[in-house]
């Protein structure tokens, strides 16, 4: 991912975070020159030696099973908040540009067995029942309700690489990032709000 130098993020526990709270990535994988990508959960997970993991799960009958041998490379996208940024907002001329947050990922497949993909499913539900008013304990569903595994391949993802954008208007000057920061409260949109918050956040 090209990244110039003022936009990297290396704060591996930041990256990480982000990570766990923008969970819904795209899986893209490459076999005999065809690309596919589908938009899942990927949870970032350690195994008991330490290695970092992404793990999920696609249908049996989604196109992309076919590229998912042990080995096989893959490249997992997420996105945090994004927001066009007005030049109009500066008093300066400039070019307008786009605020965002993104991670990629990469690393290589490995083919869950039936337990690990029990266990895959098990830690992502019991990550988003637990706030729930009445969580569902994936143990005490029926046998009829759990054979839908049966459909689903699961797998691993040992992490190789991890790059980190964070644009954020970092190059401007402190009248010019509070202007862009207030343009974008007065906008409204949640996407802009929350791309003001990560802004302030920086600049404090």
């Amino acid at each position: 991912m090209y990244i110039p130098e003022i936009y990297k993020n290396e704060d591996p526990k930041e990256i990480r975070d982000f990570l766990r709270a923008n969970a819904f990535g795209i899986l893209v994988t490459n076999k005999d020159g065809k690309s596919c990508a589908t938009h899942i959960p990927l949870e970032l997970g350690t195994r008991d030696d330490g290695t970092e993991i992404l793990h999920g799960h696609i249908s049996k009958v989604n196109e992309q099973v076919a590229h998912l041998g042990n080995g096989a490379e893959a490249l997992c996208i997420f996105n945090g908040p994004h927001s066009y940024i007005s030049a109009s907002w500066y008093d300066f001329e400039e070019v307008s540009t786009w605020n965002y947050i993104a991670v990629q990922v990469r690393g290589t497949l490995k083919i869950l067995d039936k337990e690990g993909v029990y266990k895959s499913i098990k830690a992502l539900m019991d990550k988003y029942e637990s706030g729930q008013k009445q969580p569902i304990d994936m143990d005490k569903l029926s046998e009829k309700t759990m054979r839908q595994i049966n459909g689903v391949v699961g797998f691993e993802i040992e992490i190789t690489s991890i790059e980190a954008a964070k644009k954020m208007s970092q190059n401007r000057d402190d009248k010019n990032h509070a202007a862009v920061v207030e343009r974008l409260r007065e906008n409204g949109s949640v996407q802009d709000k929350a791309v003001a918050e990560e802004m302030k956040k920086m600049r404090n």
